[in-house]
């Protein structure tokens, strides 16, 4: 159960309970349980079967595939306000959970069993167009990745995160393994990219960093 002071914080990250109905206001007050999830856990794991779904408050969690051969490919992250898809769908439609979700930052969460789910689908219009939304809106960024996966150059990529990574901190906390699971490739593809891009100044490797060097160069190659 969710107490009154908490929901009135729970609105500011979750928007649709301000123009929610009091009925669905009142069965998720009484429902819905918080849970604070530390960063390493794992949500799910494939093929697990899912009985609640998550609606963070503050954290992170990526959820990402791993193939046979060990490989791993993120799908997607979430985080404040955000819950995630492939825990819906699991809900919905009474399926295994796809992939696997695990915490990279301490996460506090508000839990909606899976019953609860399904009914407020089906009964309230607010509860309804939150999950549609939050359905499209990571469909379209699963689609970019499919996209770069099998369009776009592994160098191009790699760049691309270093790009984005360097914006809040430089060098930037990664291994080559990291990079190797966030983008679908191996880490002995990955090393010798960044080898590469060591050779040309563009990049210089430490244990466990790499300090983007030339921006501007980097940002060459990521916009091709």
């Amino acid at each position: 159960m969710i107490a009154p002071h908490q929901l009135e914080q729970l609105s500011k990250s979750l928007p649709f309970l301000q123009r929610a109905e009091p009925a669905l206001v009142s069965e998720f007050q009484r429902t819905a349980y918080s849970a604070r999830i530390p960063a390493g856990k794992d949500i799910f794991a494939q093929g697990d079967q899912v009985d609640a779904i998550a609606l963070l408050l503050s954290g992170a969690v990526r959820v990402y595939k791993i193939g046979e051969t060990g490989r791993e490919i993120t799908l997607y992250r979430f985080g404040t306000g955000e819950s995630c898809i492939l825990t819906a769908n699991a809900i919905l439609n009474h399926h295994a959970f796809a992939a696997v979700a695990t915490v990279e930052q301490d996460a506090e969460a508000i839990m909606i069993p899976a019953e609860a789910f399904r009914d407020w689908v089906r009964r309230y219009d607010p509860w309804r167009e939150f999950v549609f939304d939050l359905l499209s809106r990571r469909l379209a960024s699963v689609i970019e990745i499919v996209d770069e996966v099998a369009f776009r150059r592994l160098d191009i990529r790699v760049a691309s995160l270093l790009l984005e990574r360097c914006q809040t901190e430089n060098p930037v906390s990664i291994t080559h393994q990291e990079i190797a699971a966030e983008l679908g490739s191996s880490r002995e593809v990955v090393s010798r990219i960044l080898e590469t891009l060591a050779s040309q100044n563009m990049v210089q490797m430490g244990r466990g960093t790499i300090q983007v060097m030339d921006v501007q160069s980097l940002e060459t190659l990521a916009y091709r």
